[in-house]
């Protein structure tokens, strides 16, 4: 369930030793003196050449780490990571034990209580793809237990106590209790299943007695929560869930210690205690987890605080996911087609930055039997790198060639950035755009998400900002929520393209062929024609894609190309001498010095696991790429060895970039020195070339040259043969 990944480890103990204070003074003096005229000899060069004209900007993410006990929430992290599941995993069956809602949300936050320690237990409940179907899937041992008073015999001593609420005057007080309880370690239980507690010989001491109060309404009930326990609460995660739903996210809430809500934004009094909450939040560093009483007065409200909300109110056994292996096992990319004057076209699935969706209903469609005989555009929740890594590499793992991964709206988490059914812009400050893109683009690059949905539309100066922040996409679909067809392509920065969904949200695929029948019949060859939708996932399936096709073939025969969207962006950027990543070219032709792997592993498009280009010999080591033609060369990314989660002290140390439009003749564009960092993304001056070879001039730590991945960005220049 868990790998073993080592992170570097860096300690400098200096010590000055002197007979008195003048002497250690005088020693300090020299020695910082000396330090900085040496950092200068030794890291001139490196800040010159890496910072200077080249610099990295590359934005890096928190590594992951293997941790077998409690959990750790790295700065730039979302959701904390928890333990490794232990060997063989308490389960209680809560639909079969018939437990009421109150036993239910006891038991949910019991499991979050003890797996903050280490993930022990493990909760069914409806069977909706499976009871056991993602336990067998990542290999979970699973010991289920008969009697529900026996699994808290086993923990009740983890447990500090209880918090005794009363749901009869407001159903609103368990969300109430359940904050008390993260805070304090308690449970948070009615009358009656203290009652029951009592009569099973437990007793637990009652901590916080809520029954005394006398507040009925929401409003009323989370002011209190924010004026007594909202200071002892973390400002990262937010979770505002329906008390009604008495299990699924409770676990990680309170193992996370944060704040439980269910407002309506739509409701003065509670929209104004609810902005007290998101007020005190940090756009780019907290989260809001759950849902909301209506969705787009609620993702929007909290988009305009800069803070994307994680789709999650039926996601089970979260503590349990979030404990699984944080390293993301990036499939291989395919080469993409050849371009030619054909009808490119890229279906979404919709829905995927639901992490419920991806736990439950797409876990359904996955099995269908028609996946994988034609692309198809699988939206997934970057989140997931944290709630549900296993989840995220059990599809990575099983995708066919055909099964492409986007990220969901609009980025980390559902951010309404423009509400177009109620013409409203939610985002509106630069410093909530700038701060949801950073964190964003982590979130893309740890899981490979190349392209991304944004509901409704962005403006140019948002466009702008993804395109700088968000280095790692290739393109971006937009919402024609207004069914206006007002949306227009856009380019920005002369790299990235934001395509409309025409249509977005189809229902079927008779929409989808409507919308595009007109084109496709009045289609003359002269140049690619790109079209892209969105299908709702909870009515289309893999099958009704396939059909789909075949319908349009019959439009324009030997013409249609349905397309994966990292190719879909790729073609569009390369049919309108855009910069695009050369490396999916099917032309291109890798060498290299002598390998222990293949030198095709270096291109392959992922850093992960058994596809590193590995160079132990002895003399040069080198990978070269042939593009086959001549491009204008403008940017290249190396993913090193700390990319797959290795050491960073086994990164490429020093290297140095050069171009050549004959293969013979060479020219420096980039050189870097004293390298620390786990990935290179470096724009360089345009420059003609065909040949592009990465040389390694100190292969870091043992000598071994490692290289993960690397991409060359260039523009047509040449007509296309």
């Amino acid at each position: 369930m868990c790998d073993n990944i080592k992170l570097p480890v860096r300690s400098t103990n200096e010590k000055v030793i002197g007979n008195n204070k003048r002497q250690l003074k005088i020693r300090k003096r020299i020695y910082f003196i000396g330090l900085s005229f040496l950092q200068i000899l030794l890291f001139g060069s490196f800040y010159l050449t890496s910072f200077g004209k080249n610099p990295n900007k590359h934005l890096e993410w928190s590594p992951y780490t293997i941790i077998n006990k409690g959990i750790v929430w790295p700065k730039r992290q979302a959701i904390p990571q928890f333990a490794c599941p232990a060997d063989t995993l308490d389960a209680l069956d809560m639909d079969k034990l018939a437990l009421s809602s109150s036993e239910k949300a006891m038991f949910s936050a019991l499991q979050g209580l003890v797996n903050k320690t280490k993930p022990r237990i493990f909760l069914l409940d409806v069977d909706r793809e499976g009871k056991y179907k993602w336990p067998d899937n990542l290999n979970f041992n699973i010991k289920e237990w008969t009697s529900k008073w026996g699994i808290v015999r086993k923990y009740q001593d983890e447990i500090s106590g209880i918090v005794l609420y009363d749901e009869a005057k407001s159903i609103h007080y368990l969300n109430l209790a359940s904050t008390i309880g993260g805070i304090k370690n308690a449970l948070p239980v009615t009358k009656g299943v203290w009652s029951e507690l009592k009569a099973n010989g437990f007793n637990f001491t009652v901590l916080t007695d809520l029954t005394n109060l006398n507040y009925t309404t929401p409003a009323e009930v989370y002011q209190y929560l924010y004026d007594n326990y909202w200071k002892q609460c973390t400002r990262r995660l937010l979770v505002s869930l329906n008390p009604e739903l008495s299990v699924y996210i409770r676990d990680i809430g309170m193992a996370s210690e944060a704040a439980f809500v269910w407002l309506d934004p739509r409701k003065k009094e509670e929209s104004i205690v609810l902005r007290k909450f998101l007020g005190d939040m940090k756009a780019g560093k907290s989260i809001i987890m759950g849902w909301w009483v209506e969705e787009r007065s609620g993702i929007g409200l909290g988009a305009s605080y800069g803070i994307s909300t994680i789709p999650s109110d039926f996601y089970e056994n979260a503590t349990i996911y979030a404990g699984t292996s944080h390293h993301i096992q990036l499939p291989v990319v395919p080469k993409k087609p050849k371009l030619g004057n054909k009808i490119y076209l890229a279906i979404f699935l919709s829905d995927g930055d639901n992490v419920q969706y991806c736990q439950h209903a797409m876990s359904k469609l996955w099995d269908n039997k028609s996946r994988g005989e034609v692309p198809i555009n699988w939206t997934v929740s970057p989140g997931l790198a944290d709630l549900g890594p296993g989840l995220l590499n059990y599809y990575y793992v099983t995708a066919t060639p055909n099964d492409f991964f986007s990220s969901g709206p609009s980025g980390l988490g559902y951010a309404l950035i423009y509400d177009a059914l109620n013409k409203k812009w939610n985002m509106t400050k630069r410093k909530h755009i700038e701060a949801y893109t950073k964190f964003s683009q982590q979130y893309l690059e740890k899981c490979g998400l190349r392209t991304i949905t944004i509901w409704d539309e962005i403006n140019d100066q948002q466009m702008n900002t993804y395109a700088s922040n968000c280095r790692y996409l290739y393109g971006a679909t937009l919402e024609d929520w207004e069914r206006s067809s007002k949306l227009q392509t856009a380019i920005k920065q002369e790299k990235l393209a934001f395509i409309p969904n025409y249509p977005c949200y189809a229902e079927n695929i008779e929409q989808i062929y409507t919308r595009w029948e007109k084109q496709i019949k009045t289609f003359n060859g002269s140049k690619p024609l790109f079209l892209a939708a969105q299908g709702v996932s909870w009515k289309m399936g893999p099958e009704n894609i396939f059909i789909l096709k075949e319908k349009l073939e019959k439009l324009s025969p030997g013409n249609i190309v349905l397309c994966r969207g990292d190719h879909f962006f790729s073609l569009f950027n390369e049919a309108h001498h855009l910069s695009f990543n050369l490396t999916l070219s099917p032309e291109m032709i890798v060498t290299s010095s002598e390998t222990a792997t293949l030198a095709s592993f270096a291109a392959d498009g992922t850093p992960s696991g058994g596809h590193i280009w590995i160079s132990s010999g002895i003399g040069d080591k080198w990978i070269q790429f042939d593009f086959r033609n001549t491009f204008l060369i403008d940017r290249y990314v190396i993913r090193h060895a700390g990319a797959d989660g290795m050491d960073a002290l086994f990164n490429t140390r020093s290297f140095k970039l050069e171009i050549s439009t004959n293969g013979e003749t060479w020219h420096t564009v980039s050189k870097y020195r004293h390298n620390t960092d786990n990935v290179t993304d470096t724009d360089i001056t345009p420059t003609k070339a065909r040949y592009v070879r990465l040389s390694i001039l100190d292969a870091g730590k043992d000598g071994i040259a490692r290289i993960g991945d690397v991409e060359v960005y260039g523009k047509c220049i040449l007509p296309r043969q």
